[in-house]
């Protein structure tokens, strides 16, 4: 247990007023747990002794609930929220220098660390003795307590106001809000939701298409350098690891500010609103559209095509369009499209062709996976059961691989894959 020593003349009142002060990390304290505990202040100031007999166990007994659902100390939780914490400090400080900075924004900054140091060393024992105090119950409520796990430059320093240019380099480092809390977003219904367990396939899974592998890991490099990178368009065979391959790239990456964003066919006609909401954020993001394609009568490519191409409206620099799709020619085109010398509908129709035909030449490098022929299908069936530990002889797993190509879905990455999973539980169950 830590021996953080809560100053003697600080009280419960004082706490309240302390938090009721805060400037600029009031949000610290919107959550459950937070909330929980700033209600728990309240009643522990309350003067009427009838009310605070009757809600202050109750609100103790609702603040241990949700530590304890987090099962994480009261230091790491309040820690945890300051580094996320989104507000005006956090914002400039990822992409303004602190000598840059307004002077009042620094010392209401160092205001409020002030306060969240003091608060950050009341210990749950020091709030059990209160409230029993306080009630005047004969039973001390027990404290919760549970190590802590982290290890931040806070928790090792002495005086957090003294720590502002370490907070802003992590500011810089890892961002705030969202962005600093997760890697995988999707948009949906108008709104960025954060993905909790994204996809953990990692680069190195992925083998047999090393050329559109590299050529995909280097533009990214270029974004994320801060230079501008090409869309990119992945189409070809189902199932040879163009999806994987996109989100091999966060697991790789993301500690160097990339953020990936699944955006579906049917939200893309939000596109120019995410672009927006993007532009000065110092992550770097791809959007990710999967399996893309239209139909013949589908306006919402337009949207895409203002993304790719440009609007009066400045590009965002740190916003790049990875999309895959098993079609060469994003629009279906049927015969009936082709102009005939009897047509009279459309003078330029060859024009409305060619804009059908090219629009995923808009895309600023094009990477085409094809069916995987025996070979790689062997080699990605090998890569994937010595990455899994499989214990067969090589020449057994090869015969059987292809055995399951052939009943089940062809050769390719996702057809390997699913074998050596059926191959790898079926050797576990023996």
């Amino acid at each position: 247990m830590n021996n953080y020593l809560l100053d003697i003349n600080i009280d419960p009142k004082l706490l309240y007023c302390k938090i009721s002060s805060l400037l600029l990390y009031q949000s610290v304290f919107a959550d459950e747990i937070g909330s929980a505990f700033v209600e728990l202040l309240k009643y522990l100031s309350c003067s009427d002794r009838e009310l605070q007999d009757f809600a202050l166990l109750k609100a103790y007994s609702n603040w241990f609930k949700a530590l304890a659902q987090e099962n994480e100390s009261w230091q790491d939780y309040l820690i945890e929220r300051i580094l996320l914490n989104d507000n005006p400090f956090s914002k400039q400080a990822q992409i303004t220098p602190l000598t840059d900075l307004p002077d009042a924004l620094i010392t209401a900054v160092q205001s409020d660390l002030e306060v969240l140091q003091i608060i950050f060393q009341c210990q749950p024992e020091t709030l059990s003795q209160w409230v029993q105090t306080s009630s005047k119950t004969d039973i001390t409520p027990i404290a919760w307590t549970v190590n802590n796990s982290a290890n931040t430059f806070l928790h090792q320093a002495k005086n957090w106001p003294d720590s502002l240019e370490l907070l802003a380099h992590h500011y810089r480092q890892y961002g705030t809000g969202m962005m600093a809390q997760y890697r995988a977003f999707c948009w949906q219904s108008g709104q960025l939701l954060g993905i909790t367990n994204p996809d953990p396939i990692e680069l190195t899974e992925i083998v047999g298409y090393e050329t559109q592998k590299e050529s995909l890991i280097k533009n990214t490099e270029f974004l994320l350098n801060g230079y501008r990178a090409l869309h990119v368009l992945l189409y070809g065979s189902r199932g040879n690891g163009k999806s994987s391959l996109v989100k091999g790239l966060l697991n790789a990456y993301s500690t160097r500010g990339l953020r990936l964003i699944e955006v579906s066919k049917s939200e893309l006609k939000n596109l120019p609103v995410i672009l927006e909401k993007l532009r000065n954020l110092p992550q770097k993001f791809i959007l990710f559209v999967d399996d893309l394609s239209f139909e013949e009568d589908d306006d919402t490519f337009k949207a895409l095509k203002v993304v790719l191409e440009g609007s009066i409206t400045a590009k965002a620099n740190n916003v790049v369009v990875y999309a895959t799709s098993n079609r060469r020619h994003l629009i279906r085109e049927f015969f009936d499209d082709r102009p005939r010398p009897s047509q009279g509908e459309e003078v330029h129709t060859w024009d409305t062709v060619q804009e059908k035909l090219s629009f995923s030449d808009r895309f600023g490098l094009t990477l085409t996976f094809e069916s995987a022929n025996q070979d790689t299908y062997l080699e990605i069936v090998r890569h994937l059961a010595q990455q899994t530990d499989i214990n067969l002889p090589l020449e057994e797993i090869e015969f059987r691989a292809k055995q399951w190509a052939t009943r089940h879905n062809g050769r390719s990455g996702r057809t390997a894959r699913q074998f050596i999973d059926f191959l790898q539980a079926e050797l576990g169950c023996l």
